[in-house]
């Protein structure tokens, strides 16, 4: 593999890492500029298919929505790798609810960059 193409499939790990990065710090700005405009984001929620948000001004508003409700929230990283234009990053979400009781929940998201940005972020849960 050239030097150059090993280089793409890098950046599209780096994109998802500094992604996750500004999403465990609730930098709702940090994270919308890594996505594309015209980005998808397909949720866990509800079971079984999750909810589909399209474009940047709708994806900022689930994550403003989301961290406003979610104070707590941090994923953790279990693994990534990319290929291509796709990059898959196995997780673990932990969040505190209003009771103080504690939770957690596994899973997968699947990402397509296009341009150094994220077009779609696929998210996939346990249980």
């Amino acid at each position: 593999m050239s030097p150059a193409r090993m280089a793409k499939l890098e950046s599209g790990v780096r994109v998802v890492l500094a992604f996750n990065e500004a999403l465990n710090r609730h930098d709702v700005t940090g994270m919308m500029q890594l996505m594309s405009d015209d980005c998808i984001f397909e949720n866990t929620n509800p079971a079984p298919d999750g909810t589909l948000y399209k474009g940047k001004e709708t994806v900022t508003r689930f994550w403003q929505d989301f961290f406003r409700e979610s104070p707590h929230a941090h994923i953790e990283i279990e693994e990534i790798f990319g290929l291509g234009n796709r990059c898959v990053m196995r997780w673990r979400y932990d969040w505190m609810e209003t009771s103080g009781k504690k939770g957690h929940v596994r899973g997968v998201d699947i990402y397509k960059i296009k341009e150094g940005l994220i077009s779609e972020k696929l998210s996939y849960v346990k249980g």
